[in-house]
């Protein structure tokens, strides 16, 4: 049976090698499909000269194309999880989460060193509160430089901007084969990733009998019940690019570690937690790790934050 779907997308490098990879796995799993990619501009690709913390919250990069899947323009869209907000519109679903790729962060440095090689007062580039806040925490000597740009663009900053490294998500970098560019993979002691890095997300419609059975054929059990954990951690924070906010978690024999953390700016006060327990719960378990650092102290945080976006907007 012949079938024609259309998946909508971002236009960035990286964006583009995400669709095009659940397109050829959905043309190899089911020989009569044959499906189109809908490029879609979002604000966050159109506001390129204003940090991401100040140009809004969640769903820079996802809106317009979430209201072309509500639209019937396009069957379904992948994104880049870490970009999905807490809170899916109404009409709308996650249908799969294929393998996740390595949730890490990545180093890349023009001189070959390591973060803790890196000179006294060196310019890191990065466009994430998240990065900024765990690097000022562990070095509070470094100048942190907003970065802004395509994944090939940021490399390119690397040479043209006078920086001494970049930070950026890993499994961006290996996709898009530059992996020998990276000097050093940052264990999450040092680096938290963002929730949902690394895993793509495939949404589409609710109750879309034409579409699910394509999609579900995507999914991996183990790594969507890992990132639906965290992002309910993500949920229960109601956290968004404007606040320093990471969690990650693992499965090892059935039981789902996740680790979470919430930090000020300048890295000052990092509040870690962990929770552990059975892998069908993990929803409930990244309520309860939100509940935990809450209670360490959490909360004055993330209102201080909040409120100095408010007073920034």
């Amino acid at each position: 049976m012949e079938i024609h779907i259309k998946i909508g997308t971002r236009g960035s490098q990286l964006a583009l090698w995400q669709a095009n990879w659940v397109k050829s796995r959905l043309e190899a799993i089911y020989p009569g499909l044959s499906a189109e990619l809908v490029i879609i501009k979002t604000k966050g690709d159109k506001i390129l000269d204003v940090p991401l913390a100040k140009v809004g919250g969640k769903g820079l990069f996802v809106k317009e194309i979430e209201q072309a899947i509500l639209e019937e323009r396009v069957d379904l869209a992948v994104h880049s999880m870490k970009d999905m907000p807490a809170e899916i519109p109404d009409g709308l679903c996650i249908g799969a989460v294929p393998e996740r790729e390595t949730p890490c962060d990545a180093l890349v440095s023009g001189e070959g060193l390591t973060l803790s090689e890196l000179p006294l007062g060196a310019c890191i580039g990065t466009s994430s509160l998240r990065r900024a806040a765990q690097l000022k925490h562990i070095r509070p000597d470094v100048s942190i430089v907003a970065l802004r740009g395509n994944l090939d663009t940021r490399l390119k900053k690397l040479e043209t901007d006078g920086l001494d490294a970049v930070i950026l998500a890993a499994a961006g970098v290996k996709r898009l084969n530059f992996e020998n560019r990276i000097t050093e993979y940052l264990d999450e002691s040092i680096m938290l990733p963002a929730v949902g890095q690394g895993a793509l997300c495939i949404e589409m419609r609710e109750n879309d009998a034409r579409i699910a059975p394509l999609v579900h054929s995507l999914n991996h059990p183990e790594t969507r019940q890992v990132v639906l954990g965290e992002r309910a951690f993500l949920r229960r924070l109601e956290g968004g690019c404007q606040v320093p906010i990471a969690a990650h978690g693992r499965i090892e024999n059935g039981i789902l570690s996740l680790h979470g953390l919430v930090a000020d700016l300048d890295g000052a006060k990092v509040i870690r937690a962990w929770v552990s327990g059975p892998a069908e719960s993990s929803e409930s378990l990244g309520t309860e790790l939100a509940e935990k650092l809450l209670s360490m102290g959490a909360q004055p945080l993330l209102e201080n934050l909040k409120a100095m976006n408010h007073d920034n907007e």
